[in-house]
């Protein structure tokens, strides 16, 4: 419902303001139906409004990645900390959250990850996103604290690509469009243990 004129946002509150309508738009329309026009008026503020906190659209969208890759960061995390069977079940568990957290939320993560990501630049995204990295990178490397960096890396990539590129070809629609969603979550998990376990096997 739109504000009144009467009532307006207080300055830090008109800023979460408009995240929040520009994240419901963003998973509504997708990149390509988003516009800050739009973002005020579901704001119930003026068009002009947004320029006080975001010049751009640009700006926008970039608060929305940033904030993203930070809530992705939290949903492994979380999913890593209830793990069981030691640094492998971690890394396995980690997986588990960065998919759940794509699929719960495919707009944004396509925004994240997406062409227009990389004119988005800007310090805050960076440093959510290079959060996200560094729990991958530790992940892997806590189960082969042995390794070589150079192994270390190569299952860091290996990891990474394994866990993107399954949920990524699954929003697209590309695999599992007549499975179920528990045979969805299955087929994920077992990619998760066959990622896990290359991991151990290769850094033998």
């Amino acid at each position: 419902m739109a504000r009144s004129k009467a009532q307006p946002y207080h300055h830090g509150q008109l800023r979460e303001a408009l995240a929040t309508s520009g994240r419901l738009l963003l998973e509504e329309k997708g990149i390509r139906g988003f516009t800050l026009r739009e973002c005020a008026r579901r704001a119930g503020v003026s068009h002009a409004a947004p320029a006080y906190h975001f010049a751009s659209i640009d700006d926008l969208l970039a608060e929305l990645a940033t904030r993203g890759f930070q809530e992705l960061g939290s949903a492994m995390t979380a999913e890593a900390d209830r793990a069981e069977g030691g640094a492998t079940g971690r890394l396995v568990a980690q997986g588990v959250g960065y998919m759940a957290f794509a699929a719960g939320n495919p707009a944004l993560f396509q925004l994240m990850f997406s062409r227009e990501a990389n004119r988005l630049d800007t310090p805050a995204l960076a440093a959510a996103a290079g959060a996200v990295r560094q729990l991958q990178t530790a992940a892997v490397e806590a189960v082969i604290p042995h390794a070589s960096g150079e192994i270390k890396q190569r299952m860091v990539d290996f990891a990474g690509a394994s866990i993107h590129g399954f949920i990524s070809l699954l929003l697209d629609g590309q695999i599992g469009g007549k499975d179920s969603s528990r045979a969805l979550k299955a087929r994920g998990l077992s990619l998760l243990s066959a990622m896990a376990e290359t991991v151990v096997r290769v850094a033998r």
